[in-house]
């Protein structure tokens, strides 16, 4: 079976074209229309104008839209994506049949956009956060954002996202990041406590050997908290590159991240924790 991701050209605005097409024509087929769609849940659902709406793809470029399909009983969360021409279900959005694309793997097509739009705001977004809680909420990402989407055993199972040295901090400013940082990361529930989370870290470290400091966006989660101790602990040599930083990333505004994990283990020997508990990402 072909996905989504394997078979999309870079067309991007036509396919949003061909998804304002077929979505007038439900409209103007409403009261007749005989559409169904069969949910993961095994829950059959007619096409109606009332469950569709399009989602912005990029923060930065509004205009970008994608036709989703919500779930009638919960209008906030997404169920299917229309492309080309058809609906896919989340989890074959998500879904490769390409025995190549193994491990993290650089976002460079638009088939990989759309993972990477999944990924971050529909799964983490509505299905897998603790809505309510204290998790972290990513916005959609820019259009040319840098990422990587980790690729296992034939679906995607999380990403990170760079900012990437000299790029502005955001829209409106003229600063500019000062060093790479390591911005987003996300692995599914069911892909955690494996190590992931800590093999995303090294491939950023590896990634910029050349840069004598690299930073990790703040705030930084508890959760992540956990994944960087454990990667510090495994990977002394990092030690001195890590930084919590905010934009641009000036000397001023960066802590470092070992000392923060040092000066947490002398308050756990004197029994106090202060870091709270957080659902683990990796």
């Amino acid at each position: 079976m072909a996905y989504p991701v394997d078979t999309l050209e870079d067309d991007p605005e036509g396919y949003q074209a061909a998804a304002l097409a077929y979505y007038e024509l439900l409209r103007e087929e409403a009261q007749t229309s005989t559409e169904i769609i069969s949910l993961s849940t095994g829950e059959q659902v007619r096409l109606k104008t009332s469950s569709l709406c399009f989602c912005t793809m990029y923060r930065d470029e509004p205009q970008h839209k994608i036709l989703v399909l919500v779930n009638p009983q919960d209008t906030k969360t997404v169920v299917a994506v229309y492309l080309k021409e058809s609906w896919w279900s989340i989890e074959d959005v998500l879904r490769t049949s390409d025995p190549t694309r193994e491990g993290l793997m650089k976002v460079q097509s638009f088939g990989e956009r759309i993972v990477l739009f999944v990924l971050n705001t529909i799964v983490f977004g509505r299905l897998e956060r603790r809505l309510g809680s204290d998790d972290m909420f990513f916005l959609p990402h820019p259009a040319k954002e840098q990422a990587k989407i980790l690729w296992r055993d034939g679906a995607a199972v999380g990403f990170y996202s760079i900012k990437m040295k000299g790029s502005l901090c955001g829209d409106g400013t003229s600063s500019c990041y000062l060093l790479p940082v390591f911005d987003t990361v996300f692995v599914r529930r069911k892909n955690r406590c494996q190590g992931l989370g800590t093999a995303m870290l090294r491939d950023f470290c590896d990634t910029f050997q050349g840069d004598e400091a690299l930073g990790i966006s703040c705030p930084i989660s508890p959760a992540m908290y956990k994944v960087l101790r454990q990667f510090l602990l495994t990977c002394p040599g990092e030690r001195g590159r890590l930084w919590e930083v905010e934009p641009p990333g000036a000397w001023g505004q960066r802590v470092n991240i070992w000392l923060k994990v040092y000066l947490q283990e002398q308050r756990l020997q004197d029994g106090v924790d202060r870091w709270g508990t957080g659902e683990d990402t990796e």
